[in-house]
């Protein structure tokens, strides 16, 4: 039995169907491939908290860390390059991977790119949890990365075709939530097995093959979407599957809209070369900045090194675990307030009073900061300044976790039309691998040199991003995903790059504009 009415497009066309729960299982399957990307965020920053891990791998942090004086400078205490490596390979890999993706998602479907990327994954898991020396520790780490280049470029695809438009906000940041409660998990097991007396590292690393194994076998059972069926040429088994996700055997007008996307996706035989043509520059400059931005909102310095921030800050081995823990459930809490309101407000107040939120936090922390530890890096939290900083934190990861968050997957993977889409999503996922990675890389280095004005480089760059998007990102809610060209037609700015005929399509059936 089928949920909700017509699947109306608000600003776009109406077409028929209803929300049934076949899709919404679909896409709750496809989503839980976030789990990977979350647990592996939420995993790095506690294992290289922990003592064990540390002496056995990276002795030379273990012995600063131990035999650090009164007088030496917080900031700098866990500064090391094949530290930040460990954490950061993973993403170069991922960032190569998603080209290599990209062609695969194209020529085979988006669920077969699912099924690489959790098998590789689970390989790399493995080889964490078994690693005897650092080459065996960076060789998993980058197949890890591999699986998490096929799953990222992937899945926000996937989920973006199957849903209808009044939903595909909700489902989309499905993926998202996926992430959240990974991060989650991997701050519970973090805490749980730095309580073990031997190798708690190893269960750490190794239990990141639960995910894998979830998303590998939810993959195998997945149906691949319409939009991919039609571009492979199976056009009958793309009406049947079209008829099953919106509950009615009436999807001639959705059907057709989709078949005359594929004409024109299957004229273009070098979509990365297309994708510079100017027609496609609203598109390209945002999947460009979005992923940038969002790493640049600093949120991953937060996820990746949570526990050792906190011990930075002076908390204790326990309780700088157990802020990441809290961190993490408030990552959650807050990626379920954007499911339920992306679809009813829209992507641009999210987009707006998270980086409002997050900016005013970024400095209130880095006040904090200099005002305890001034520029020479000494000095001590007392509990209840400690607990003002994790509280400001909180609320700093609360914004990010209803905005630039989730939106930062969702609207880059509903913004290309089809003919451009895998290559669109593979250079978000690469973009946003790469600074990932390069922040990952510089964070201990640049919290040491830069001590508490690195709160206010990222909280600048939220106050740019925070404006790019009132000027230069349109409203895309409820508009059906290949009608998309039409708000890039009616912008502002954009509007210019779009020719007429682009926008055709969308007026054979609805003298709407938007």
């Amino acid at each position: 039995m089928a949920v909700g009415g017509g699947i109306s497009a608000g600003n776009g066309k109406q077409y028929e169907g209803r929300v049934t729960p076949f899709v919404i299982v679909a896409c709750l399957v496809a989503a839980t491939g976030g789990l990977i990307f979350g647990y592996d965020i939420g995993i790095s920053g506690g294992v290289t908290s922990m003592d064990e891990f540390l002496q056995k791998f990276f002795p030379a942090v273990y012995e600063k860390q131990k035999n650090a004086t009164g007088h030496e400078s917080q900031y700098c205490k866990f500064e090391n390059h094949m530290l930040t490596l460990f954490t950061s390979s993973l993403y170069l890999a991922a960032l190569v991977a998603s080209f290599f993706a990209s062609a695969t998602t194209r020529k085979f479907g988006r669920k077969i790119s699912m099924t690489i990327g959790g098998m590789v994954f689970l390989v790399g898991a493995i080889l964490n949890g078994a690693a005897i020396n650092v080459a065996m520790l960076i060789i998993g780490r980058i197949l890890l990365g591999v699986g998490i280049g096929y799953a990222n470029q992937s899945i926000p695809v996937y989920l973006s075709e199957m849903a209808p438009a009044k939903l595909r906000g909700a489902l989309n940041i499905g993926f998202q939530m996926a992430t959240t409660i990974g991060i989650f998990a991997a701050n519970l097991v973090n805490y749980g097995t730095a309580q073990m007396k031997a190798n708690g590292w190893r269960v750490s690393l190794a239990l990141a093959a639960a995910p894998a194994l979830i998303m590998t076998i939810g993959a195998l059972f997945l149906p691949d979407t319409p939009n991919s069926l039609i571009e492979r040429g199976l056009k009958d088994q793309a009406k049947e599957m079209l008829q099953k996700i919106r509950g009615t055997p009436n999807v001639h007008d959705e059907f057709s809209d989709l078949v005359d996307a594929s004409v024109v996706s299957q004229q273009v035989r070098h979509p990365w070369r297309t994708i510079l043509e100017p027609k496609y520059r609203p598109q390209l400059v945002i999947t460009c900045l979005i992923p940038l931005f969002q790493q640049l909102t600093g949120i991953n310095v937060i996820m990746f090194y949570a526990p050792v921030l906190f011990k930075t800050l002076g908390f204790a081995d326990d309780a700088s675990l157990m802020s990441a823990v809290v961190t993490g459930l408030v990552n959650v809490f807050a990626t379920a307030v954007s499911i339920v309101v992306v679809d009813r407000f829209g992507r641009r107040v999210l987009f707006l009073e998270g980086g409002i939120q997050m900016l005013a936090c970024q400095i209130g922390v880095g006040v904090l900061i200099a005002s305890v530890f001034g520029v020479s890096g000494n000095g001590t939290f007392s509990k209840e300044l400690g607990n003002l900083a994790l509280a400001l934190i909180c609320i700093y990861v609360a914004a990010f976790a209803w905005s630039w968050g989730p939106l930062g997957w969702l609207v880059p993977s509903e913004i290309h039309p089809m003919e451009i889409r895998s290559a669109g999503q593979s250079i978000n996922v690469s973009i946003n691998m790469f600074f990932t990675f390069v922040i990952g890389q510089l964070f201990l280095s640049m919290l040491c040199h830069m001590k508490f004005g690195l709160f206010f480089f990222f909280g600048g760059w939220v106050l740019l991003m925070t404006v790019f998007v009132y000027f230069f990102v349109p409203e895309t809610k409820n508009m059906p995903i290949e009608e998309m060209n039409r708000v890039w037609k009616a912008h502002w700015f954009w509007g210019k790059y779009i020719p007429d005929d682009a926008v055709g399509l969308s007026h054979k059936s609805s003298d709407h504009d938007a």
